[in-house]
């Protein structure tokens, strides 16, 4: 039998780099996906790399961004990476996963809903029927209040990094729910990794990247008795 083979995005280095070597040194073939080789932005890119790499086991989605300051373009830079990016990896590549395949989306705390300020706001990313379509209207929407002025008064908090965690995780209930009755029995979940020391954590980030990627590499490695569509920090479920 062929080895498993995993893709890890933004594997270039911090924790993207560790999760490749831990999943790497439990044997599987590890794709270390950097900007160059995988543009998360870049539908060419995207469409380059799924024909490249037909056949894969694990998806590690953990390319992402974290812009200084707050504005429009900053806002949209940040949905479109963190988590339009990781859309589009993500559909581009499901249908060269093999059964038993597992998604491993990284998240954040940051991307609980209780940090989003506005009830009406906090209840639509977390309603239970949420689907593709509502979920990118919403995205869109923050960009274009943020350009209009009007987003604090709608409820919004001041962080885009924020939502686009918040997305993604909302993201993980819809793609879980279109798996249910697919046969290849693919399991897709999102991890936190805590606050870790990388570039993007800060120097005084008290969780290294050894025990940062402790948490999406269990995921990755799931029995077929391994939870779906959930939000776990140090292997155990966290809040949405």
């Amino acid at each position: 039998m062929s080895k498993r083979i995993a893709v890890v995005t933004g594997a270039g280095k911090g924790l993207g780099k560790e999760i490749a070597g831990q999943l790497s040194e439990r044997g599987l073939d590890v794709i270390a996906a950097t900007h160059a080789e995988l543009d998360v932005d870049s539908d060419a890119s995207v469409d380059a790399f799924a024909k490249a790499h037909p056949e894969i086991d694990v998806l590690v989605n953990n390319a992402g961004i974290s812009v200084s300051g707050f504005d429009a373009a900053v806002a949209r830079k940040t949905i479109e990476t963190n988590f339009k990016g990781t859309v589009r990896v993500t559909e581009k590549l499901l249908p060269n996963l093999r059964a038993g395949a597992r998604i491993v989306m990284m998240s954040s705390g940051m991307g609980e809903l209780s940090a989003i300020p506005g009830k009406e706001i906090r209840d639509a990313f977390g309603a239970p029927a949420i689907d593709r379509a509502r979920l990118m209207s919403l995205v869109d929407r923050f960009v274009d209040e943020i350009a209009a002025g009007t987003h604090q008064k709608s409820g919004w908090p001041s962080n885009a990094y924020r939502i686009s965690k918040v997305a993604m995780n909302a993201y993980v209930r819809i793609l879980a729910r279109g798996l249910v009755n697919d046969e290849r029995r693919i399991k897709v979940n999102a991890a936190c990794p805590g606050w870790v020391r990388t570039r993007m954590g800060g120097s005084s980030a008290p969780r290294s990247v050894v025990d940062g990627a402790k948490t999406p590499v269990w995921l990755a490695l799931l029995p077929d008795d391994g939870p779906m569509g959930g939000f776990f920090r140090d292997e155990h479920a966290i809040p949405w």
